[in-house]
C-alpha cells in the first residue's frame, strides 16, 4: 500500500512538534541563551571578536538554525562547521561552557520534554563541531560517548 503524500509537500514536521517546541519558544531560548553568552567571561570575547556589537543577524540566523533542527522548517542556510572552523581559538572547554549555559537556559525556559530535545540535539551538534574543528587542525581526538 502506498502512503498518502501530505497536501503541502513543503510542510515538514520535526521532532520538536511532538514535544511542544514552537517558533516563539525557539526565539526565547536563542535570545536568552545568547544574552548569557555575551556576558560570559569565556565565551563572550570569542563571540564579540566575530560579531562585534551587532548580534541581530546572528540571532536571526540561530533562530532559523534551531527551527530547522527541531521543526524541520529548512529555513537555515549556512554551514556551521565552516563558520566555527574559521573563528579560530575555540577549544573543548568552550564547548563545555556553551553546553552548560545552553542546558541551564532550556531547562529554565522550556517544558521538560522540549528541554530534553534541545539538550540532546545541542550535545550532538557540539560533538560534531568539536570533532570537525579538531580534524581541521590535524588533531584526531578520541570520540566521546554520549
Amino acid at each position: 500500500m502506498i502512503s498518502e503524500q501530505p497536501a503541502n509537500p513543503k510542510l515538514r514536521v520535526g521532532a520538536g512538534v511532538a514535544v511542544g517546541v514552537t517558533e516563539a519558544m525557539i526565539h526565547e531560548v536563542v535570545h536568552a541563551f545568547y544574552a548569557r553568552v555575551r556576558i560570559d567571561p569565556d565565551l563572550g570575547p570569542i563571540f564579540g571578536r566575530v560579531l562585534g556589537d551587532d548580534w541581530s543577524q546572528h540571532l536571526a540566523k540561530l533562530c532559523d538554525f534551531w527551527s530547522s533542527v527541531l521543526l524541520r522548517t529548512a529555513r537555515y542556510e549556512g554551514s556551521p562547521m565552516v563558520a566555527h572552523v574559521a573563528v579560530g581559538g575555540i577549544e573543548a572547554k568552550h564547548f563545555a561552557r556553551w553546553l552548560e549555559l545552553f542546558h541551564e537556559t532550556v531547562r529554565r525556559l522550556c517544558p521538560a520534554d522540549a528541554a530534553a530535545l534541545f539538550v540532546a540535539r545541542s550535545e550532538l551538534i557540539a560533538q560534531s563541531l568539536k570533532l570537525g574543528i579538531a580534524v581541521s587542525r590535524g588533531e584526531f581526538p578520541p570520540v566521546e560517548s554520549p
